[in-house]
């Protein structure tokens, strides 16, 4: 198994929401995309009742980080401890993909260190930054 793919593809997630323009809402939008990760493993089943319990903290925490980045972060670790219980009981997030729960393991505290850090907008080199949103006119 590959770990360049997994960070590569956190810090693509990081990278496609700098896009997000306001911070509120790129903020928002982080706490909507842990809370369905998380929910991710519930068809799957296989550590049964384990899957509810995990998904009620994660949701909790998950809504907690609609106000706070740092819930978020922790939210995206908590998902981070919860695939590595899934790589070593062998239940993949991905049933066809052995090492997908590993994976999304290495994945995750990319995505959680930028959250921990309070989701800045990461500009690349060649495009100019924006410092202010565009005010509307009144």
């Amino acid at each position: 198994m590959s770990y360049v793919s997994p960070i590569l593809i956190g810090i693509v997630y990081v990278l496609l929401m700098s896009l997000v323009r306001d911070d509120d809402r790129r903020r928002r939008l982080n706490a909507l995309m842990v809370g369905g990760a998380s929910a991710a493993y519930l068809s799957g089943g296989g550590l049964g009742a384990w899957e509810f319990a995990f998904t009620a903290v994660a949701t909790y925490v998950a809504y907690r980080g609609l106000e706070s980045w740092t819930f978020i972060g922790i939210a995206w670790l908590l998902h981070t401890a919860w695939d590595l219980v899934h790589h070593l009981k062998g239940n993949p997030i991905v049933p066809f993909e052995h090492g997908s729960s590993m994976g999304c393991a290495i994945c995750d505290p990319v995505i959680a260190l930028w959250c921990l850090r309070g989701g800045p907008r990461v500009t690349l080199p060649w495009r100019t930054a924006r410092t202010r949103e565009p005010v509307a006119p009144r």
